[in-house]
């Protein structure tokens, strides 16, 4: 039963992207309906509610007793690899000649924001709450990085293809939610975290989707080239980013 609850909740995230209706205007193509940010605002709650709430402390823990520790396995690791598959299907697609909704350069900038605005908040929130994970590996736990990075990119798969069929978004957020479960089934994050980090990723990307367009006015408000450098950090790990328009 409570596996199937787990799988329930998993499954509505994933339904949400059907839901997230966007608008769009000759001024800003990029607005979205308000209407878009209450399930994912929505989780972020749940996560941060669930950090002291008893009643959902003791869910989390339940689940991690159904998924780990009443069936012991071994680590499954193709959440390393699904984390980012649906940011790499948008330029697999385009590369095969389904054209998205922008050029290589603005859906670069768009994917390179949404990943700074989310890395940017899971960052300083696991250092803020430091949560103690499922298997005590450390106080990092809350939110978790991997969904929010897969929701990341499965928000973005959906924005970048959803004039040509819905089922692109869906499928994105089926492997994005079987990232956020892969996390749970190898005892590195709370249900809760999985939630949140699911919630954090889609607002990330819809704050990219309004922010490019006042970055892109700025950048290209002169004649010639428009170049912007990202940090991204992920998993204790970091770089640059050069997002170069010409």
């Amino acid at each position: 039963m409570l596996l199937r609850l787990i799988h329930l909740m998993l499954f509505s995230v994933m339904l949400s992207a059907s839901a997230q209706v966007d608008t769009a205007s000759p001024s800003n193509p990029f607005t979205i309906k308000p209407a878009a940010y209450i399930i994912p605002s929505t989780m972020i709650v749940y996560g941060f509610v669930a950090l002291k709430n008893p009643a959902l402390i003791k869910l989390n823990q339940n689940v991690k007793q159904a998924v780990w520790v009443n069936n012991p396995h071994q680590p499954f690791h193709l959440d390393d690899y699904t984390v980012f598959a649906p940011a790499v299907a948008v330029y697999g697609l385009n590369i095969a000649g389904v054209k998205g909704k922008h050029n290589f350069v603005d859906r670069s900038f768009l994917y390179g924001i949404s990943m700074l605005v989310s890395t940017a908040f899971v960052v300083s929130t696991k250092n803020l709450t430091k949560e103690l994970r499922p298997d005590s590996s450390n106080r990092l736990s809350f939110p978790s990085g991997h969904t929010s990075s897969a929701f990341v990119a499965a928000e973005f798969l959906r924005l970048e293809y959803k004039h040509r069929s819905p089922w692109y978004g869906i499928a994105g957020y089926a492997v994005a939610a079987t990232t956020g479960y892969l996390r749970m089934y190898n005892n590195k994050h709370w249900l809760s975290d999985v939630l949140a980090g699911a919630g954090v990723g889609i607002l990330s990307v819809q704050a990219a989707y309004w922010i490019y367009p006042k970055i892109k006015q700025k950048f290209t408000a002169k004649k010639g080239t428009a170049w912007m450098i990202l940090p991204y950090y992920q998993q204790q790990s970091g770089g640059l980013v050069l997002l170069y328009q010409y």
